[in-house]
């Protein structure tokens, strides 16, 4: 004798209604929360941000600088040099620090000038980052990095 309860058109129903209730809520909540991270904007109007773009990479490029951005023992580091390779000297730096997939972790430092370069202490929590170094006054100079800190031993 079968104790079994037969399948009815009622519980199949039942069944299909909770797979799409879970496939439709996961949905929701990865929508949810992609769309309440980074919105994907880096400027307000692409238009008129490109309408400038190449006249400044071009005078960026003829200052003919190389960049080095390093981060150790919590200290961010930023060495212009110029073309013949002396440190450039006497800029008014910022950098800017977030995440790359969010906005809510974004925080800025002025650099100060040492001996070996720029540089400002910082925290971060691993995982990645993007770096933007700017420059406030003297020749106009933007330069972004990635940077990955590891986690501590």
């Amino acid at each position: 004798m079968s104790t079994e309860k037969p399948l009815t058109g009622r519980k199949v129903l039942l069944i299909a209604l909770a797979a799409f209730g879970i496939v439709i809520g996961a949905n929701l909540a990865m929508l949810f929360s992609a769309t309440g991270t980074f919105p994907g904007l880096v400027v307000k109007n692409s238009y008129v941000a490109s309408q400038q773009w190449q006249a400044r990479t071009d005078a960026q490029k003829a200052l003919g600088w190389q960049v080095e951005i390093g981060l150790e023992n919590g200290r961010l580091s930023v060495t212009p040099r110029d073309a013949d390779g002396a440190l450039v000297q006497g800029l008014d730096m910022i950098a800017t620090i977030g995440r790359p997939t969010q906005a809510k972790e974004d925080r800025s430092v002025e650099l100060q000038l040492g001996a070996d370069g720029y540089s400002a202490p910082i925290a971060l929590a691993p995982g990645a980052w993007r770096v933007e170094i700017a420059t406030r006054s003297g020749p106009a100079f933007r330069i972004g990095a990635a940077l990955t800190v590891r986690e501590a031993n």
